[in-house]
């Protein structure tokens, strides 16, 4: 079992930034890449990207790509997703999820999910 935490989520401005952290615990973070997801009112739960093991491979959803960061710090069990320009359409709960896998951009492939943090940008 691995178990996830996210925090860092608020409200914020369109153009400003935030930055979420995800926290792991239970088996060997290192075994597992990582993805973020979100999901909007009455929407399916959008890819927003992932990364590797080593955290040296990242992509990236086009909606966010050159806006959003991924990194992790595998000494620390957590990884980050740095968001900045954010817009209204990025408003949703972010979730982080963990699968043994590097590559996947489809949730039903993520087998542990943490409970979201709700991001909400302003016009």
């Amino acid at each position: 079992q691995v178990q996830l935490v996210e925090s860092g989520g608020g409200l914020v401005q369109a153009g400003d930034s935030l930055r979420l952290s995800c926290a792991a615990s239970g088996r060997t973070f290192t075994d597992y890449a990582m993805g973020w997801f979100r999901q909007a009112p009455g929407k399916d739960r959008e890819f927003v990207g992932a990364t590797s093991w080593s955290g040296s491979s990242t992509f990236y959803a086009d909606s966010v790509q050159g806006r959003f960061t991924m990194s992790r710090d595998n000494a620390k069990n957590t990884v980050i997703l740095q968001m900045s320009s954010l817009k209204p359409e990025d408003t949703a709960v972010y979730y982080c999820a963990a699968r043994n896998w590097y590559g996947s951009r489809f949730a039903h492939e993520y087998v542990y999910w943490g409970q979201g943090t709700q991001v909400t940008v302003s016009s």
